[in-house]
């Protein structure tokens, strides 16, 4: 119950297998939850189906509908806080992510004392493989504008593939993170740099999806140029760190409307 690996998932039955296999192939006890926004080409199915290889590895939560990348990750957080997990990790199911590079963040963390580490493709020794150039505009373009705005010491704040210590999770008052897009991994590391944690960066090979559909879009962009602005604006006034720091007792669970499956299936 140390590691959890938490996987959004909207319409991936074909790598959600695949990455699956290669983050358990790992021997390295790992748990990993899937959290499934009732995704129709049968995702949820089809990982209820592989609970009967992965036995208490292996969770799944069904939401209703297509809810956002934010608060999916939300309700894992406070999956994996009631469930006690010590290092939670951020992770998307389409091998944009190695899972060989898990250990890394988990090491940062664990061996050299960090409280987030995060999968950089912009600190040296990073890179991103098979983007078109208007993807490497927008994302380099959104980390510098991020970095200008904020004064996060984070070259890559709209990284997805993330470590977090369970306290740090603990501490954020999720109340008060608002977006559900990039600009829900901005203020995650925003909120848990303002709160005093300590943050690294841990240099990443990013590689586009080869199966599957990218869920980018120019909702989500906006949300990124308008976040980063809202989320700055938020920290300077009304005593940004009182309210996102929670309050005893922390982080009562309480039960979101999704299905939880934990159990064998067959």
């Amino acid at each position: 119950m140390e590691k959890l690996v938490i996987i959004p998932t909207y319409n991936e039955i074909e790598n959600i297998p695949l990455i699956l296999k290669a983050i358990f192939s790992l021997q390295l006890n790992y748990h990993v939850l899937v959290i499934d926004d009732n995704s129709p080409d049968g995702t949820a199915a089809k990982v209820e189906e592989l609970q009967f290889f992965y036995p208490n590895q292996l969770f799944i939560l069904k939401r209703s509908g297509k809810l956002g990348l934010g608060t999916a990750y939300i309700e894992g957080f406070k999956w994996a806080i009631k469930k006690r997990y010590e290092f939670i990790f951020e992770m998307d199911a389409d091998f944009s992510h190695n899972p060989a590079d898990l250990e890394r963040l988990y090491s940062a963390c664990k061996k050299d004392g960090f409280d987030v580490a995060v999968g950089s493709r912009y600190v040296p020794g990073g890179k991103i493989e098979n983007w078109p150039l208007d993807r490497h505009i927008y994302s380099k373009g959104g980390a510098l504008y991020t970095r200008m705005i904020t004064f996060m010491p984070v070259k890559d704040p709209t990284a997805g593939f993330v470590c977090y210590r369970r306290k740090v999770l603990e501490t954020i008052n999720f109340d008060e993170i608002k977006f559900i897009g990039y600009a829900f991994q901005i203020e995650m590391k925003f909120a848990a740099w303002k709160l005093g944690f300590k943050i690294t960066e841990v240099p990443i090979v990013f590689i586009d999806r080869k199966i599957g559909v990218s869920k980018m879009s120019g909702k989500i962009l906006k949300e990124g140029v308008f976040g980063v602005l809202s989320i700055q604006v938020k920290s300077l006034f009304g005593n940004y760190r009182k309210r996102m720091r929670t309050r005893p007792p922390t982080h009562n669970y309480i039960q979101p409307a999704f299905t939880e499956t934990d159990k064998l299936t067959s």
